[in-house]
C-alpha cells in the first residue's frame, strides 16, 4: 500500500468523533467493561455501521522496510559476521509450513479468511467474557496485531517513542482498527498473512517464522512439523514467557492447546492431534550471532574495523547513532576487500607463532595489502576477539591506529630506514656510496638540513649533552656503503645518511607513503631526529601499506576494507573508492633500493626458501618490546609484527612459541612468521620478478 505522510494520526479529533457519536456515558462504559468499541457495533447491521464509522477516521500507516539483519562478507561473498537488532529472514508464504499458517490462524484469528480486518464476533465474544468474569480477553485480529508491528517497526527504524505496543489506549485501538480495515482493502488475506508471520516476534531478538525456525530447530519454516508449527505459534503471545528453552513446560502447554485449536478447526485430524499432543518438545538451538565476536575466520578485528568505517562515514547517516541503526536494523550486505582464503592462514599462522595460551602480552599481527588497489586482503593476530576476561582475549586491534579501534602503535624501529636511503637516492647519489657511520654523538645545537624548518635545519635538543647513537652490532662504527649500512641495520649509516640529506626530504618521502602516527594520524616530523630510527609509534597497517609502495614502484594506494554496500531495498551506498597516486615516489630509486631489500628478504629472511621475489626489511624497537619485519612481492605487501602489546617490557628471556629468546631480532621472531605465511599465500597472486637496478653485494662493505 501507498505511504502517506505520518503513521499517526490525531487521537484527540478522532477520539471526539467517537464520544460525539455514541455519548460520553455510553463510550465509558464501554471503557469500564474493558471494550474497545461500544456494543452497537460488534455485530450483525450495526458491524457494518461501525465500519462505517472507522472509514470516515484517517487511514494513514507508514510503512517502512522490516528491521533485516546486516551482514559482513568477504570478497568472495562468504559471510564474515552478521549485525541485528532483530534476526528476521523474510521470506514468501510458499516457503511457509502449512501447517504453520493454519497453527497461526486457528490460535490467533480463526475467521481470519471472513472479517473485514476487525472481528465483530471476537468483539462480542471479548466483550461478553470481560463483562461476565475475572479474566480479560482480548479481541486482536491478525490484521490489527501485523498492524501493531508495522507501527512498532516504524518506531524502531525512526527511533520515535510511540505507544504502539504493552498497554493500549483507546486512540491506539482505534487507530489498529482503523489501519486493519484500511489494510485489508488494500492487500490480500495472503499477503497480510506472510507480512504477519515475517514481523512478528518469537523470542528475544528473534523476528519472523523463519529466523524462529533455524533458531528452535535448525530447519528452514518450509520444512516444520505440526508440533514445531503449534510450539512457534503459541509463542507470539509471550515471546519470553513462553520460550520452550527457558519454560518446556509452560511452552508445552501452550503448545498443546494451539494443537486443540486447529483440531477444532479441522486443520489436523484426531490421530495428528493426538500424535503431537503425546510428542516431546525437541529443539535444536541454532542461534545467530550478532556482531564482531562472532566473525569467522578469526576475523573479528577486521570486522570491528568495517564496522568503526561505516560508522565514521556520513554516506550511512547524519550521526553515528542513525549509522548504528542502519547496521542493526537496514539489511545491509557489505561486501569488503578480504580474502578469506588469505584470512584463514594469517589468523592460523599469528596463533601458531605467538600461541594466545602461553601469555597475555605478547602480542602477533599479520596484515596484508595489495599493491594496485589498497585492498586490505588479511587482518590477523593471535588474540581472540572478545571483551571477556581470559588470556589472549582483547578488542584491541593491533593492526590499526587509535581512531579505528588500534592501541597507540607500536615504534617502527628499523622499518622507518627505507626511506632515509630513498631520500639519500632522490638527491642524486648512489646505494654504494659511503657514509662516516663512525660518528655516533651529535651534540646538542647540531644542525641537521632540514629545508623546511625555520633556519632550513633541525637542531639537536635533547635532555643530556646530545644524540648518542648505537649500534645493535659491535664493530660496525666505521665508514661504509649505505647499501651495506641498510642489509645490516647500522643506526650509524642511517643517522650519517639522514645528516648527509635533509630531514624534510625524508620526511616527504615517508607522508608520500602514508606514514603516519598511530595515535593522532599526524605525519613524521622531521623536527625530531629521532623518527630516522623510527622512534615514532606506528601501526602494521600503515607500515604495509607504505611499502606496498615500494612493492608497486611508487604507487601508493590508501588502504581499503569496503567494496560496495547496499541495503534490503537494493539502494547503492558510496564508499570509498580505489585512491592511488601513481607518482607518489620514484620509481628508479626504488628499483636501485629493492637491490637491497631483496638481499635483506631472500637471505636474512627466507634463507632461499622462496622460489619468487620478495623484498624487505626487519625492525625492532629501542625497548625489544616489539619485533617486524615488512616484505613484498610484486602484488602482495604483509606487515609481519610481534610484540608486547601492553607495556615495553623486553622480548629477552621469554619463551615465545616454545622457543626462548635470548637475543630479540624482527629476523628471529617477526620475519619467520612472516616467511611461514607468505609461502602459502604469495603465489595465489602475481609474483613477478621485482625492478633491481642496484649493483654489488649489500653484505660487503
Amino acid at each position: 500500500m501507498a505511504s502517506s505522510r505520518s503513521p499517526f494520526f490525531d487521537t484527540a479529533t478522532t477520539l471526539g468523533k467517537v464520544v460525539a457519536f455514541f455519548g460520553i456515558a455510553a463510550l465509558c462504559g464501554a471503557l469500564a467493561a474493558g471494550l474497545m468499541l461500544p456494543l452497537g457495533m460488534v455485530g450483525g447491521a450495526a458491524a457494518n455501521t461501525g465500519s462505517e464509522l472507522l472509514d470516515n477516521l484517517p487511514a494513514e500507516l507508514q510503512e517502512e522496510p522490516l528491521s533485516l539483519p546486516s551482514t559482513v562478507e568477504a570478497a568472495d561473498g562468504t559471510v564474515l559476521a552478521t549485525f541485528y537488532a532483530e534476526d528476521r529472514t523474510p521470506v514468501s508464504l510458499d516457503e511457509i509450513s502449512q501447517h504453520m499458517q493454519d497453527a497461526i490462524i486457528s490460535v490467533e484469528d480463526e475467521r481470519f479468511y471472513e472479517h473485514g480486518g476487525v472481528d465483530g464476533q471476537g468483539l462480542a465474544r471479548a466483550i461478553v467474557n470481560n463483562l461476565t468474569t475475572s479474566t480479560q480477553q482480548g479481541a486482536s485480529t491478525l490484521t490489527q496485531q501485523y498492524v501493531n508491528n508495522v507501527l512498532v517497526n516504524y518506531q524502531n527504524l525512526n527511533d520515535l517513542r510511540t505507544t504502539v505496543s504493552g498497554q493500549k489506549t483507546v486512540p491506539d485501538k482505534l487507530r489498529e482498527m482503523k489501519l486493519a480495515v484500511a489494510i485489508e482493502k488494500e492487500m490480500t488475506k495472503d499477503e497480510i498473512l506472510e507480512g504477519y508471520l515475517n514481523i512478528v516476534l518469537f523470542s528475544g531478538r528473534v523476528y519472523g517464522v523463519e529466523a524462529a525456525s533455524r533458531y528452535f530447530f535448525n530447519k528452514n519454516a518450509a520444512d516444520l512439523n505440526i508440533p514445531e508449527s503449534a510450539l512457534l505459534a503459541g509463542m507470539v503471545q509471550s515471546p519470553n514467557a513462553l520460550n520452550p528453552l527457558n519454560n518446556p513446560e509452560a511452552a508445552k502447554s501452550r503448545r498443546d492447546t494451539v494443537l486443540y485449536t486447529m483440531l477444532n478447526n479441522d486443520k489436523i485430524t484426531q490421530e495428528e492431534y493426538e500424535e503431537a499432543v503425546a510428542s516431546e518438545i525437541v529443539t535444536d538451538e541454532t542461534p545467530v550471532r550478532s556482531g564482531c565476536a562472532s566473525a569467522v575466520a578469526g576475523s573479528g578485528y577486521f570486522c570491528d574495523y568495517v564496522q568503526r568505517q561505516i560508522l565514521a562515514d556520513p554516506a550511512f547517516g547524519p550521526d553515528a547513532d542513525a549509522r548504528q541503526r542502519l547496521l542493526d536494523r537496514g539489511g545491509l550486505t557489505i561486501k569488503t576487500t578480504l580474502d578469506l582464503d588469505l584470512q584463514r592462514v594469517a589468523a592460523e599462522q599469528a596463533n601458531q607463532s605467538v600461541p594466545r595460551e602461553e601469555s597475555d602480552d605478547i602480542g602477533a599481527a599479520l596484515i596484508t595489502v595489495e599493491q594496485n588497489s589498497g585492498n586490505i586482503r588479511a587482518m590477523a593476530q593471535n588474540t581472540a576477539y572478545s571483551s571477556a576476561e581470559g588470556n589472549g582475549n582483547t578488542t584491541l586491534n593491533f593492526n590499526v591506529d587509535k581512531q579505528w579501534g588500534g592501541g597507540n602503535g607500536f615504534q617502527a624501529g628499523s622499518t622507518l630506514k627505507p626511506f632515509v636511503a630513498l631520500a639519500w637516492l632522490g638527491s642524486g647519489k648512489s646505494m654504494r656510496d659511503q657514509v662516516d657511520a663512525s660518528r655516533d654523538f651529535y651534540a646538542n645545537g647540531t644542525a641537521f638540513p632540514a629545508y623546511c624548518r625555520p633556519g632550513g635545519a633541525t637542531l639537536v635538543n635533547t635532555d643530556g649533552d646530545g644524540w648518542e647513537v648505537n649500534n645493535a652490532i659491535a664493530d660496525m662504527k666505521q665508514r661504509m656503503r649505505v647499501d651495506y649500512g641498510l642489509f645490516w641495520s647500522i643506526n650509524t649509516a642511517t643517522v650519517a645518511t639522514a645528516y648527509a640529506t635533509d630531514l624534510c626530504a625524508i620526511t616527504d618521502i615517508t607522508t608520500a607513503a602514508g606514514i603516519e602516527r598511530a595515535d593522532d594520524d599526524e605525519p613524521l616530523s622531521p623536527q625530531r631526529p629521532s623518527f630516522l630510527l623510527g622512534a615514532e609509534e606506528v601501526s602494521p597497517m600503515t607500515m604495509a601499506s607504505a611499502y606496498s609502495t615500494l612493492g608497486s614502484g611508487g604507487t601508493y594506494c590508501e588502504p581499503r576494507a569496503i567494496a560496495e554496500v547496499t541495503d534490503g531495498s537494493g539502494n547503492s551506498y558510496e564508499v570509498p573508492p580505489v585512491q592511488c597516486n601513481s607518482n607518489a615516489l620514484n620509481s628508479e630509486d626504488i628499483s636501485e633500493l629493492n637491490h637491497t631489500l631483496k638481499a635483506i628478504a631472500d637471505e636474512r629472511i627466507a634463507l632461499g626458501s622462496i622460489n619468487y621475489d620478495i623484498a624487505g626489511k626487519t625492525g625492532t624497537n629501542n625497548f625489544e618490546s616489539s619485533t617486524w619485519f615488512i616484505g613484498y612481492t610484486s602484488q602482495l605487501t604483509t606487515a609481519s609484527w610481534v610484540g608486547n602489546y601492553r607495556n615495553l617490557q623486553a622480548l629477552t628471556g621469554r619463551t615465545i612459541g616454545g622457543v626462548t629468546y635470548d637475543d630479540v631480532w624482527g629476523s628471529l621472531i617477526a620475519g619467520p612468521m612472516w616467511v611461514d605465511y607468505m609461502s602459502q599465500v604469495a603465489d595465489q597472486y602475481e609474483t613477478n620478478t621485482l625492478p633491481d637496478t642496484g649493483t654489488g653485494n649489500p653484505r660487503s662493505r
